[in-house]
């Protein structure tokens, strides 16, 4: 299928009145026909794995194309490069998080990028630096634990910052962590422990959001079962 094609059909699927209300959830609005994340996916489905169509449909500037395109793309064929103009284009907390979570976790510069992206200024680019560790946190579960555990003082690092879209990332990679087995929990509820000391309004809410659910009874029984 043509990016032509492709992008008349996103056009025919679109939503006029999602587009409005994409706003609300601070959503970038102004380059997209408003097409469901289900409906994206089914298209994908039909479309199949295709590297150098995520690419054009990437390049389109097109919000649902590029949603579209992190979900067809090929990470075998992913490199350091493509990731690196992708995350520089990113302008909508949706478009990060599906990037990091259809895509960029499953090549083998996840962990790398991960840590390099957290370290940077830009909102989004910081974003999706703490997306990622929470999208490898719940993907990967080759991983070992050191690579979780060797992201905590990264965390740490990035509590204060007070970004909503930062923070959200910070506090969501921090719960993943320590969702992932008994040690990663101990060792995340000492990291948000840390992090509740900080001098920071954002540390605060991000601590005890997390230790909420990491040090709940639910959370805990899952992880004795799974042990």
């Amino acid at each position: 299928m043509e990016v032509k094609q492709i992008v008349d059909r996103l056009r025919s699927m679109g939503d006029p009145k999602a587009v409005e209300g994409m706003a609300r959830f601070g959503i970038q609005s102004s380059n997209s026909f408003g097409v469901s994340v289900p409906k994206l996916r089914a298209l994908a489905r039909t479309v199949g794995r295709d590297h150098l169509l995520a690419m054009r449909l990437w390049e389109t500037g097109l919000h649902d194309a590029r949603l579209l395109a992190t979900m067809v793309d090929d990470p075998d064929e992913v490199t350091i490069d493509q990731m690196d103009k992708w995350v520089r284009d990113f302008d909508s907390w949706d478009v990060v998080d599906g990037s990091c979570g259809n895509l960029f976790d499953k090549t083998p510069f996840a962990v790398a990028k991960a840590k390099d992206w957290c370290k940077r200024e830009e909102e989004f680019v910081k974003r999706a630096g703490f997306v990622l560790m929470a999208e490898l946190a719940v993907h990967d579960k080759e991983a070992k634990d050191k690579v979780f555990l060797d992201f905590l003082p990264v965390v740490i690092g990035g509590a204060s910052d007070s970004r909503n879209f930062v923070k959200k990332a910070v506090n969501w990679s921090l719960r993943q962590i320590g969702k992932r087995n008994l040690k990663l929990n101990k060792a995340a509820v000492s990291t948000a422990l840390k992090i509740q000391k900080i001098d920071s309004g954002a540390a605060k809410w991000i601590a005890s959001d997390a230790l909420r659910e990491l040090k709940s009874p639910q959370v805990l029984k899952r992880l004795r079962e799974n042990k």
